[in-house]
């Protein structure tokens, strides 16, 4: 245990931070696993190299001004983790010096206030849709504005869909076979609500019970991971409240948006040292969190999901792993084998796979043009294959894709993992 570390923050989040730079002895693995690193080619713009530079400032070695910048470009992807030989928990590392480090910086008036409007807006989807429905008349505009300005307008949809409002309660079609919670999400209930409408209809129809604890509220992934450590907080104990008194008796909590379920799992890491009552409820609420995908292909191996019809002509699909699914959840096979279980559909990989796609929560606002960057390169990836459809099981993953896709001229259509069964459920592919 670094002890030096340790005695300067002797709290759990002090702790996590030591175990983090002790584990790590500079192998390597983690470069060609880092997007940053792939763009930039900077030792310091890399997995070890931060966590050199974190240990230094939290030694007292190197002031905190002369390494944000390089830690600011880090996606909080953590693909490092999956490279990883030496186990070294590096998204903990970066999420608990960014809480650490947060309330010490001083940031430009236009950054703080971009940060604040962030983080008020996307927790509330009909203050994010008000502000959606006016960013989409300012596009035009967007050349003329602040970088800073223009990142937001640049994602947003041509249109925004119809807001697709939850039943608290949807009952199972035919015999019950189970009965689950659902997290709605924030920014997808605007941007992408056919997730959340898809995701009932599948669950139903494979005879499963769909609950939405009616207070439950934002995440607090894009806090967490922004150092507004107090509102991630806040934010996670309204979900403990929220699934604590409305998820009883479920075979499960599931989420459709990698970065939203990675980040209910985060609560243990997040709650360390806030008490033991948050620290159990944390712990017994990340055990039951699913994401969408892995509570299917759970039913889809013991024989009870129910078979999609034929695909009406052979489809080509490019499946995208989100980084908060397969590198935070290790979630890989599961939405993999659901595609393939779809009569007609051929599932094909993407070249670089493993490398983040640019989206990264609020990392597009914060860093665009590596985000820009990313985000190209991942579109041209996907174009590569040639196929019909990408999939993908993140909010963040389909905008930017689409985004993307867009800007290159390419008629490859975006979809959720659950948006595809959805559709051949209907018979519509």
């Amino acid at each position: 245990m670094n002890n030096d570390i340790a005695q300067l923050h002797p709290s759990a989040q002090g702790e996590l931070m030591a175990h983090a730079v002790d584990a790590c002895v500079h192998c390597g693995f983690c470069l060609p696993a880092c997007p940053t690193y792939a763009l930039l080619g900077d030792e310091m713009d890399s997995p070890r190299g931060r966590i050199v530079l974190m240990k230094e400032v939290l030694e007292g070695n190197l002031p905190l001004y002369d390494a944000t910048p390089h830690l600011d470009r880090c996606l909080g992807c953590v693909g490092c983790v999956t490279a990883c030989p030496s186990g070294v928990p590096y998204g903990e590392l970066i999420t608990a010096f960014r809480g650490w480090s947060e309330p010490q910086r001083q940031r430009p008036v236009l950054q703080k206030l971009t940060r604040a409007a962030v983080l008020t807006m996307l927790p509330r989807p009909g203050l994010f849709r008000a502000g959606a429905s006016v960013g989409r008349f300012a596009k035009p505009l967007a050349g003329l504005l602040p970088q800073a300005l223009r990142a937001p307008l640049d994602l947003l949809p041509g249109s925004l869909q119809p807001a697709q409002p939850l039943p608290e309660f949807t009952p199972a079609q035919g015999a019950r076979r189970g009965r689950v919670a659902l997290l709605a999400g924030c920014a997808q209930q605007v941007l992408t609500p056919n997730f959340n409408a898809a995701t009932v209809r599948v669950l139903s129809r494979n005879g499963v019970e769909v609950t939405v604890p009616r207070d439950q509220g934002c995440c607090g992934a894009a806090a967490m991971h922004t150092g507004a450590r107090p509102l991630a907080l806040e934010q996670a104990r309204r979900n403990l409240d929220a699934f604590g008194a409305g998820a009883q008796g479920v075979d499960a909590i599931v989420s459709n948006a990698a970065g939203c379920g990675a980040g209910l799992k985060e609560y243990p890491m997040l709650l360390a040292g806030e008490g033991e009552a948050d620290e159990a409820r944390a712990r017994e609420l990340a055990a039951q969190v699913q994401d969408i995908s892995e509570f299917l292909h759970g039913r889809l191996l013991e024989g009870t999901l129910e078979p999609t019809l034929p695909t009406s002509r052979p489809i080509t699909v490019a499946y995208h792993d989100a980084c908060h699914l397969a590198h935070a959840q290790g979630v890989r096979a599961a939405p993999r084998a659901l595609l393939r279980a779809i009569p007609g559909v051929t599932v094909l990989e993407i070249p670089e796979g493993d490398l983040c796609c640019g989206s990264a929560g609020t990392y597009n606002l914060e860093q665009p043009e590596l985000a820009g960057q990313l985000g190209d390169r991942k579109a041209r990836n996907v174009m590569a294959t040639g196929a019909d459809f990408v999939v993908s099981g993140n909010v963040g993953c389909h905008t930017q894709l689409q985004s993307h896709l867009g800007r290159l001229g390419s008629p490859v259509r975006v979809l959720h993992t659950v948006e595809l069964l959805d559709l051949a459920y209907r018979g519509e592919l």
